[in-house]
């Protein structure tokens, strides 16, 4: 048993080489994620909780790691060595004891790296959502933006032709205007002609510029029907004039309040267009939370490793163990317990390296969540994006290049 392969692993400096890359690609990953999420309120809420879970997972895994550290020591330095004493000095009783002691010991770390896997595995799930709610806020960001975009074209078309009707109509109202002025002359001309042949008005209309104050006049002096006629005939148009500009002053002002109503509509719709966040970066995130759940399950299988290892060991300690009683296989049981002391120390310093890994994932590596990415200032958001990008190439042989990394639109 002691030459076995799950043995030789649990010895091996290789049992926690990918733990420091990988933990602090996490930190990285979640760090430019956030950034990422800026404009996405809810998004960057779901990330948060994500984040501190995994903070919150690896302080578990650096407590247990240290238990198993503890608990390697105090048999490879205690109770394995009283297990050799009772045996050589055939005191079968209290080796039993030791042995039923080591086993309860072992089973417990046992018991506790396997729900650490299940914790890994829960919180894998936990991570593989949050990129599903990526994804869909991406697609609903984008449909957003293309039917705000198609309902503000139309909203620039309507306003572009109540502009034209308005135009048209002043128009017209102008040339009304122009027709009024010129048959109030006329109308003028005409009457002040009249009451100067007939002597009766010509004093009054030189004193009284008033169209209608003179019509009303002559309509009561004069005797001559064609005069007359010809007056009735010009206050006729002048009234239909009158009547045609009301009616188009009163489609004016119509039209302003309809395009006033929709400039405003337009208005805020520019706004809330603008407040749309571009859902290119949810790309980044999309990858980086693609990186962090493969990280995760690359942890979950260092514990699943673990796990083997204790019960690989169990069996190496308790080995032979039925021989205790029979003074002839004594070498036999000793020489089996001294193995199992060797390789329990090589894993209890095992754990401490793997231990000192993930407690340099201190809360400075999360301190990022601290402040929300949508208050930086486009530099200082490209400024932290850059940084971070910088950090994750120095530690990864596959360098991440985003796809876009500009700076958020403020």
């Amino acid at each position: 048993m002691s030459e076995s392969k799950e043995i030789e692993v649990a010895s091996s400096p290789d049992f926690v080489t990918e733990l420091l890359p990988s933990a602090q690609r996490t930190a990285l990953l979640y760090h430019l994620s956030y950034l990422c999420l800026a404009k996405f309120p809810k998004l960057e809420r779901v990330l948060r909780e994500r984040a501190v879970e995994t903070q919150l997972l690896f302080g578990s895994s650096e407590a247990l790691l240290l238990k198993c550290a503890a608990t390697s020591k105090n048999l490879y330095s205690t109770l394995l060595p009283a297990l050799k004493v009772a045996v050589e000095k055939d005191k079968s009783i209290l080796a039993i004891k030791s042995l039923e002691k080591a086993r309860a010991w072992i089973t417990e770390i046992v018991d506790k790296v396997g729900l650490m896997v299940d914790r890994y595995e829960k919180h894998n799930h936990s991570v593989a959502s949050c990129t599903s709610d990526v994804i869909l806020e991406k697609a609903e960001t984008e449909k957003k933006k293309e039917q705000s975009s198609l309902e503000m074209i139309e909203h620039e078309k309507v306003v572009r032709d109540l502009e034209e009707q308005l135009k048209k109509n002043n128009a017209k109202i102008g040339q009304i205007e122009a027709t009024i002025k010129q048959k109030n002359q006329e109308l003028y001309n005409h009457v002040k002609e009249t009451s100067r042949k007939k002597d009766d008005g010509g004093f009054f209309s030189a004193l009284v510029p008033f169209v209608g104050a003179i019509v009303k006049l002559f309509e009561n002096t004069d005797n001559d029907s064609e005069a007359a006629a010809k007056t009735q005939v010009l206050s006729s148009e002048l009234t239909q004039l009158s009547i045609e500009k009301s009616s188009l002053m009163g489609k004016e002002w119509s039209i302003h309040v309809r395009m006033t109503d929709m400039q405003l509509k337009l208005a805020c719709m520019k706004i809330e267009n603008g407040s749309i966040p571009d859902p290119v970066h949810l790309n980044d995130v999309q990858k980086c939370l693609s990186r962090i759940q493969n990280i995760l399950i690359q942890l979950q299988k260092f514990w699943e490793s673990v796990g083997v290892m204790l019960e690989a060991l169990k069996d190496e300690t308790f080995a032979n163990e039925h021989f205790i009683e029979e003074s002839d296989m004594k070498e036999i049981f000793l020489d089996s317990i001294n193995s199992a002391q060797g390789h329990w120390k090589a894993f209890g310093e095992s754990c401490l390296h793997a231990k000192s890994i993930f407690s340099l994932q201190t809360k400075d590596a999360y301190k990022f969540l601290e402040t929300s990415p949508s208050t930086l200032t486009p530099e200082q958001w490209k400024k932290e994006y850059d940084t971070v990008i910088e950090d994750l190439n120095k530690i990864n042989p596959d360098p991440f290049n985003p796809e876009a990394p500009a700076p958020i639109a403020q």
